[in-house]
C-alpha cells in the first residue's frame, strides 16, 4: 500500500468517526491518520454525501453537524472525484458486469477514475481486482 494511491469507501470514513464502533473505530482512523499523513487518500462526492448523512443521522452517537461539516471541509484537501455523466456510465457498465449495486459501482469508478491502487470497503469483495483497482476489507480480521 505504501506509495499507492487510496480510495476509501463511506463505511470506512464512517468507522473512523464512530466512537461506538470499538475496534473497527481504531482500525479506521488508524487508516485515515496515516492517509492524512502520506497525501495519499482519495474520496468521492458520493462518499463525503454519504459520510455527512450518516455521521450525522445514523451512528449511535452523532456527530454535531456543524462539526461534521467541518470534517467535510478537512477532507476536501485529498483528492476528489466528482461524479460526472461519464461516472454513471461507466458505473452502468460496472454494475452490468460485476453485479455490484449502482452505487457501489460508482464508488469502484470514482476510485478508478482518481488513480487508486486499492479501495478500501467493509462491503464489496475482498481481493478482488477490478479495471486495476483492488479491492481490500481492513476490517476483516
Amino acid at each position: 500500500m505504501k506509495g499507492d494511491k487510496v480510495f476509501l469507501d463511506t463505511n470506512i470514513l464512517i468507522y473512523a468517526h464512530d466512537v461506538s464502533s470499538g475496534k473497527k473505530h481504531e482500525v479506521a482512523r488508524k487508516i485515515v491518520l496515516e492517509l492524512w499523513e502520506s497525501g495519499l487518500g482519495v474520496l468521492s462526492t458520493q462518499v463525503l454525501q454519504e459520510f455527512f448523512y450518516g455521521v450525522t443521522k445514523k451512528i449511535s452517537q452523532p456527530l454535531d453537524m456543524q462539526v461534521a461539516k467541518e470534517v467535510v471541509s478537512h477532507l476536501l484537501k485529498w483528492d476528489i472525484v466528482v461524479n460526472d455523466g461519464e461516472s454513471i456510465l461507466k458505473a452502468i457498465e460496472i454494475h452490468n458486469r460485476y453485479l455490484y449495486s449502482f452505487w457501489d459501482s460508482m464508488i469502484i469508478y470514482a476510485a478508478i477514475s482518481g488513480g487508486a491502487a486499492i479501495l478500501l470497503s467493509e462491503d464489496l469483495h475482498d481481493r478482488q481486482t477490478i479495471l486495476g483497482v483492488t479491492i481490500e476489507n481492513p476490517l476483516s480480521t
